[in-house]
Formats: structure tokens, sequence, C-alpha cells
């Protein structure tokens, strides 16, 4: 029972470190008004969150090395605390970044301490748990548009960001009372060389930076520009605005669902299957119009991307062993977040300069197929690690 209780503290806390790191998408036009840029110059705003959330991930594993989970995660509470505060003074784009950055480095510690505890306190039921933990991550990413529409219905979008500080405050303390009556599992005790483990690892690693590099990229550079291309294809704005709320909402029952199937299905063609599932999706999207149709395509983006993230962790975190679990993940997580944090400068730069949605989401499209094309080769030729497959998920800890 009191796994079960830092279970749900855990899920408070991700919710936020995640909102954090979301919430500027469907701010980017209130905060382009505010201080009269263009929206597609704070595409750098938002990835500056990715890239914070990807520079922290490597100091982070070395820490783990040294000290526990546990103070690791309070540590990014701590972080997002401080962070939503300094940015909801921000007086112009450039402090605006910074802390931007600040709360992407928040979700970079939390993500690497947090998943690999997760993995552990459940080693029976790794997927549901990565699941469950990552569905409560995607609620603050449906909602955070929903939150932003309320509170700048009653203030501006600086109460956003002091909400998300008290609430950090909060959640930080909790999570820390129930750590200090939880049965903390002694896994990953012996993980104390992070390079030695990444090197051990190598192959598993390089697969998930492979995968999730590239098709995060191109959805970093989609979902926080979804309301401005649902506007170019003929939405009026406030529901341009709610399609992003859709297309996160769908990934609520993805991380559930696709957390349980992972526990079930050979990891490898699970993954294939979202990576070929985003991109012909993407390429569905660039020739759809209408609301309905539209509505329709993102439910299936959106349910078939958040697929990708319990796919990929169950993949990681079941197959390493105890003694190379969070330096191999570490490793694998910082690259992939930093491959995928530009997506949002590239696509807000090629819409300045001219170039449509429609054209630049194909060519990424087409880019994923390749990358697909590719993996399968690997695969059918046994040079991609295999992962967990069902008749070993009882046996995957050493």
């Amino acid at each position: 029972m009191s796994r079960r209780r830092l279970f749900g503290s855990l899920c408070a806390m991700v919710f936020l470190v995640n909102f954090g790191r979301v919430v500027f998408a469907p701010l980017l036009e209130t905060l382009a008004a505010d201080f009269a840029v263009s929206v597609g110059s704070l595409g750098v705003v938002a990835s500056a969150a990715w890239v914070g959330s990807a520079l922290s991930r490597v100091p982070t594993g070395w820490l783990l090395t040294r000290t526990t989970r546990v103070r690791a995660v309070a540590g990014a509470g701590s972080v997002l605390f401080t962070a939503a505060l300094l940015t909801s003074f921000a007086p112009n784009v450039p402090l605006l970044t910074v802390g931007a950055f600040l709360m992407g480095l928040a979700s970079g510690v939390y993500f690497i301490a947090a998943n690999p505890l997760v993995s552990e306190l459940f080693p029976a039921n790794v997927g549901r748990m990565l699941g469950v933990h990552g569905m409560a991550s995607q609620l603050a990413a449906a909602g955070a548009g929903a939150v932003v529409l309320g509170v700048l219905a009653v203030g501006d979008w600086r109460l956003t960001f002091l909400l998300t500080a008290l609430a950090a405050a909060l959640a930080t303390v909790g999570f820390l009372a129930a750590a200090r009556r939880a049965d903390l599992p002694a896994a990953g005790t012996e993980d104390r060389d992070l390079l030695g483990a990444t090197l051990a690892q190598w192959r598993i690693v390089a697969t998930g930076i492979v995968v999730v590099g590239t098709v995060g990229f191109v959805w970093n550079g989609l979902f926080n520009y979804y309301p401005t291309y649902m506007e170019a294809k003929g939405l009026r704005p406030g529901t341009a605005k709610l399609m992003l709320t859709v297309l996160f909402g769908a990934g609520v029952p993805a991380f559930v669902v696709t957390g349980r199937l992972a526990d079930r299905l050979p990891n490898v063609p699970l993954l294939l299957g979202v990576v070929v599932g985003f991109a012909g999706g993407l390429l569905l999207l660039t020739a759809t119009t209408g609301l309905w149709p539209l509505v329709a395509v993102t439910l299936l983006l959106g349910y078939v991307i958040h697929s990708l993230f319990p796919a990929v962790d169950t993949y990681l975190l079941a197959s390493l062993p105890d003694h190379h679990r969070a330096s191999a993940y570490t490793a694998y997580s910082a690259t992939a977040m930093l491959t995928q944090a530009g997506g949002s400068a590239v696509v807000g730069r090629l819409s300045d300069a001219g170039v449509g949605f429609d054209a630049v989401f194909s060519v990424a499209a087409g880019a994923l197929g390749v990358v697909f094309l590719g993996l399968v080769a690997l695969h059918a030729t046994d040079r991609l690690p295999a992962g967990r497959v069902p008749t070993e998920a009882g046996s995957h800890r050493s």
C-alpha cells in the first residue's frame, strides 16, 4: 500500500512537470501578442523547454550513480517551482526563453529519476504502471489548452505560471511525505557507471534513440504549431485551439492500453507499428480538410503518437538489467530528447519563410517512412535487440 501511495504522488508530480513542458504551445499566440513578435519567432521558446529537458538528463543520470531516485525527484519539483515563478515575471522574450528552458530542465530531471523508479516499484507490471504514470502526464498535455483558456478568462498568461509554481511546491512536499513511509526497492544500487552501462547496452540504447529521436522531432514541430496549422486549414481560432486538446486527449487511453500491450506483445513489432502508424496518419492529415474529418485524423494521430512512449519505455526499462537500467536509460533519453528538441524551431523558421505546413509535414512523413523501412530491414536480419517478449514477462530482472 505504501508503494501505491508513493506512485500516486509520482502521478501528481508527472502531471505538473509535463504541464510545464507543454503549456507554451497553447500560449504561443497570446505571448506573441503581448511581446509584439510573430508566432513563428516564438518557436525558440517552445524548443527551449525541450532542450532543457534534454540537457538535464545526462547530469541527472550521473547524479543517480551517487544519490537516490527520491532525492532527484524532489529536486525536480523544486526546480519546477523556481522556474515557474521566474517565468511568471519574465519581462521579455529572452527571459521567457530562459524560463522555458528551466521548466524543461525540471522535466528532464524528473523523467530520468522517476521512470526507472516506477519500473522498480512494480517489476511484475512494468508496462501497465508506466502506462498509468504516462497517462497522468498525458492528462496535463490534454488539459493544457483548457487550463490556459480558463486562466486567460480570469487573468493574464502570467497567472498560469504562478499557479504552476504553487502546485509544484505542494506536490513536492506530498511526494517527500509519501517517500518517507514507502518500502523503497533496492534495485539500482549497483548502477554506478554511466558510461560503462551505456557501452554495454549500446544496441538497445541506439534503437530507442533512432525511434524516439526521429518521430519525436516531427511530433515536437507538429504539436507546438497545431492550433496555427488548424487555422491554416480553415478552422476558426477558438476551434483550432481546441483541436490541440483533442490531439492530446486521444493520448490519454493510449498510455494505458499500449502499456498493457507492451507487457504482452513483442516490443519491436509494437514499436515499428507505432512508427508507420504515425507516418501514415501525418500524411493523411496533410490531405484532410473540414472540421469533422480533421477531428477524426487528429484523434488517430494523438492515439498513435502517445502509444510510442509507453512502448519504448517498456522496451528499455523492462529489458535493461538492474545494474545498468538508470544509466543506459539516461543515455537513450538525453540523446533522443536533444534530437527532437529542435522540431519546433525548424518548423517555425520554415513557416516564417513561407513554406506551408502541408508541405513541411508531407516531407516529414516521407522521411519517417524511410526510417521505418530501415528499422524493418534491421529487424528482419536480427540486428535490432528484441527487447522483452511475452514468454519472458516474468524474467526481465537480473
